[in-house]
């Protein structure tokens, strides 16, 4: 049974395939369509250009304007650099300044010490010879009340004075 649905499928199919094939004409129709279609695509391949042209367009001046910014990085680059040039100038001049106020304070403190140290000896010195002084002038105080207990003119002078 298998056999004769195979047989005779295998001999109806070459039919029905021969059924369906037509043929279709060329017609001058269809040759005009075929022109206009290539006219419209070549419309549309110079619109594509067109439009590829002003891509390129827009590309060269995204370049200019990459340009640009390049150029004021640049600047920006090189004005700060400037601006750290400076500073660092101020900064070290600053230091500078100070390092010579230290140095020159101490040039001059220095002589100011020896000469306060100059001054304290001889102020030593000074107390030194006013002890000395005051010793003494208690002893001649003491040697004048003694002689003028023998020297009653003497022992007037001594009161008059505010000595007795």
């Amino acid at each position: 049974m298998k056999s004769k649905i195979f047989i005779i499928l295998l001999l109806i199919l070459p039919i029905t395939g021969h059924l369906n094939a037509k043929d279709i004409p060329y017609t001058l129709e269809d040759r005009d369509r075929l022109i206009r279609v290539e006219a419209k695509l070549e419309g549309f391949e110079k619109r594509f250009e067109q439009i590829d042209k002003r891509f390129e367009q827009i590309d060269k001046r995204f370049e200019a304007v990459d340009k640009r910014f390049e150029s004021f990085e640049n600047r920006f680059e090189r004005l700060e650099n400037f601006i750290i040039g400076g500073l660092s100038l101020l900064f070290t001049g600053m230091l500078a300044m100070v390092g010579f106020i230290m140095w020159d304070r101490r040039s001059v403190v220095n002589p100011v010490i020896q000469e306060l140290k100059n001054k304290e000896s001889e102020i030593n010195k000074l107390k030194l010879k006013e002890e000395e002084l005051e010793r003494r002038e208690l002893l001649l105080e003491a040697v004048l009340k003694e002689y003028s207990k023998t020297e009653p003119k003497l022992a007037e002078l001594l009161k008059i004075k505010g000595l007795l």
